[in-house]
């Protein structure tokens, strides 16, 4: 007998959010969203044809790759519990019901197979999944806490803040796991290190540490540790473990290599010879059911039939012959992706904008358009992000330049600089798309033409 859907709900959270879930489906300007948790951002074909299905049955049609390596069907109908149910049916949704919200933990789309990896993060990755699924004081967490795991693959999201983040590295010839708390490892060194073997332990102490102190409002790591000095909650922390932690000079000056830029577009290679990963990034975030479609069959006819959703909003077919990676890129072109990092759209991220949000300024989307149009006719190609509005919901990171919308059409210009809070450096005022185009067309040249 099929477990009624009401069975599989979740409880409400000790830390309520309006983000979505699967189980929770929350309203916008264009219907309801329901956010659908990948885990390690890996989903089957069948999987995805379900999505595309649903989004066809009871939504609008309108699918989204978001930025933590998950998906998102947009414009839901009335009908929740049919999409809902379906989804479940397909294997998308939590094994425990109270744990859809806390399933947060970012991984490479190339763990596993990457040629720098410095161990395999799957497994880890399993077991914390697992804890969080099963632990019943981690469905406390809220929605938006995360951690993100970083086996030293080439192709990793290092930008993207996380509550626990875990990076791993070189010591004297010894692989360890670096860590830190509220912050990212692309601009940090690690407060300490485990070896791999015990990184389950710590993060399952961390979260238990993080639970017992933090009261309800403090939703994230950073909120804690504004109150509660990094030193203490370190000594708290070591107290917990069965193992000490690693403090040592090496350790904490560390930093992670950086990664190759755009990577995550075209071919990347992997570690098992003759196979390599190919890659093409969803146009501003959005994929049609009959674009994902053509991806999964794709991925049955010249990969492994899964595909890799990535935190840059692209999608990877991983184990493809090198005999095939042509074809396999031919077939991503055909079905819409931008597998080319020359192409001025693959670098643009926008959120929803007024289109389909309450609080957007401006079309986003529309505007982005006309601005890649315009940067790929100069034959620019820059990282701009379009924000609707002050709250940043397409990029968890600060983007190198940041468009930020002041009415509809008209944008405040930012660069990112290490020295300036927030967006970084404003370089113009209420600016048309036009006037974005001719300054980043300026600012694109005189850096190329020393």
């Amino acid at each position: 007998m099929t477990e009624p859907l009401s069975a599989r709900m979740p409880v409400t959270p000790l830390r309520p959010s309006a983000c979505p879930g699967l189980l929770r489906i929350v309203p916008a300007l264009d219907g309801g969203i329901c956010r659908i948790k990948l885990p390690g951002g890996v989903i089957s074909a069948m999987q995805a044809f379900a999505v595309a299905d649903v989004a066809e049955r009871f939504a609008g049609g309108v699918i989204e790759a978001t930025n933590r390596g998950n998906l998102q069907i947009r414009g839901v109908g009335t009908d929740h519990d049919g999409l809902i149910a379906t989804l479940l049916d397909a294997g998308l949704g939590p094994k425990n019901p109270a744990s859809d919200d806390v399933r947060n933990l970012m991984l490479s789309p190339t763990a596993g197979i990457d040629p720098l990896q410095l161990l395999d993060a799957r497994p880890l990755a399993a077991q914390i999944l697992h804890s969080l699924e099963t632990h019943p004081r981690f469905h406390e967490l809220s929605p938006k806490f995360a951690v993100s795991l970083d086996a030293g693959e080439g192709l990793a999201m290092l930008e993207h803040p996380h509550d626990l983040w875990l990076s791993a590295l070189n010591v004297n010839g010894e692989t360890l796991l670096g860590f830190g708390l509220a912050g990212c490892a692309a601009t940090e060194s690690p407060l300490a290190a485990v070896t791999p073997e015990t990184g389950h332990d710590l993060v399952v102490a961390v979260l238990e540490l993080f639970l017992e102190h933090a009261r309800p409002e403090q939703t994230r790591m950073r909120h804690l540790l504004q109150e509660m000095p990094v030193t203490y909650f370190l000594e708290q922390l070591s107290k917990r473990l069965r193992h000490p932690l690693r403090l040592d000079q090496k350790i904490t000056t560390k930093r992670r290599s950086p990664i190759q830029p755009n990577a995550h577009i075209g071919r990347y290679p992997q570690r098992q010879p003759g196979l390599t990963s190919v890659g093409g990034v969803v146009p501003l975030g959005r994929l049609s059911p009959s674009m994902l479609r053509r991806v999964a069959t794709l991925s049955v006819e010249r990969g492994d039939g899964s595909l890799a959703m990535t935190p840059w909003q692209s999608v990877m077919l991983r184990n493809v012959t090198q005999d095939q990676s042509e074809f396999a890129l031919e077939g991503l072109r055909g079905a819409g992706l931008l597998c080319d990092a020359e192409q001025a759209l693959s670098q643009l991220i926008a959120c929803t904008g007024s289109a389909a949000c309450g609080k957007g300024l401006s079309d986003t989307k529309a505007d982005a358009l006309q601005l890649a149009a315009h940067l790929q006719q100069q034959g620019v190609s820059q990282a701009v992000h379009l924000s609707g509005c002050s709250r940043s919901c397409a990029a968890a990171h600060v983007a190198p330049i940041t468009l930020l919308a002041v009415c509809a059409g008209r944008y405040d210009l930012y660069f990112r600089h290490a020295d300036q809070p927030g967006f970084g450096e404003l370089r113009g005022r209420d600016l048309t798309i036009e006037a974005v185009g001719a300054l980043l067309t300026a600012d694109s040249r005189s850096n190329t033409d020393d």
